[in-house]
C-alpha cells in the first residue's frame, strides 16, 4: 500500500477523498449491475 503519512495534510486528505468517489462509483455501477440481473427474477418470482 502506499505509505502517505510522510505527506502533507492536503494530500492525505485528497487521497482519501478520491478513494470515497472510487469506492462510491463501484458501488453505484455494481449495484446498477445487480439490480439489472435481479429485476427479472424478482418479476418472475412474483407473478407466480
Amino acid at each position: 500500500m502506499i505509505d502517505f503519512t510522510a505527506s502533507s495534510s492536503a494530500v492525505q486528505s485528497g487521497a482519501l477523498v478520491g478513494a470515497v468517489l472510487l469506492e462510491a462509483v463501484v458501488l453505484y455501477v455494481g449495484y446498477g449491475a445487480l439490480e439489472r440481473v435481479a429485476t427479472p427474477i424478482v418479476e418472475k418470482i412474483t407473478r407466480a
